[in-house]
């Protein structure tokens, strides 16, 4: 009898890459403003560095817009800074108690970067899941004691593990297309 923990451990490696695909992918812009989109910004405060949701309250008063309140106005200008050096391209707007980042509407041109960038994250995903399966199979490789016909068996469950996983990373993809192509 093969170990399952061999199975179990690429299951849950590959469920985590994807995971953390779709983590990813939400950060990215479309048409719309949503707090996800300042997850991977840092800002200088308190000696080290937080994400702008601990240091301030991140709010959407209208599709097109977020409003960051900072807990501490002191932390005011650092988030305004990591904002503009961020990849988000948009300039706040500093009122002396609150940032406003007012997001335009995406051009078509950017649209298709955003499109090109999710397929990159979703390739590299793709890319980290055959890796899974490669050690995976590396390890039932390794199994010395073991019937060939169930090495053979776990194999074949592993590569159809890896084929839904990657199919579903391309249903992701295909929303996310969907969402930033949309206007």
């Amino acid at each position: 009898m093969i170990d399952p923990s061999i199975r179990r451990n690429a299951e849950e490696k590959m469920k985590k890459t994807h995971e953390s695909l779709v983590r990813t992918l939400a950060t990215i812009r479309t048409g719309r403003a949503t707090p996800v989109l300042l997850d991977r910004i840092v800002v200088e405060a308190y000696g080290s560095e937080m994400p702008i949701n601990q240091v301030a309250t991140v709010g959407t008063p209208e599709a097109r817009m977020l409003t960051i309140q900072p807990f501490d106005k002191k932390n005011l200008t650092a988030i305004e800074k990591a904002i503009q050096k961020s990849d988000l391209g948009i300039n706040p707007t500093n009122d002396g108690s609150m940032i406003r980042l007012i997001f335009p509407p995406l051009t078509e041109e950017r649209r298709k970067e955003l499109v090109k960038q999710a397929k990159k994250m979703t390739e590299e995903a793709k890319v980290s899941m055959r890796n899974i399966r490669r050690d995976a199979m590396d390890g039932l490789k390794k199994l010395k004691d073991a019937p060939e016909d169930e090495v053979k068996k776990a194999q074949e469950e592993i590569q159809k593990l890896l084929d839904k996983s990657i199919d579903e990373l391309g249903k992701v993809l295909s929303a996310k297309e969907k969402e930033i192509m949309e206007v």
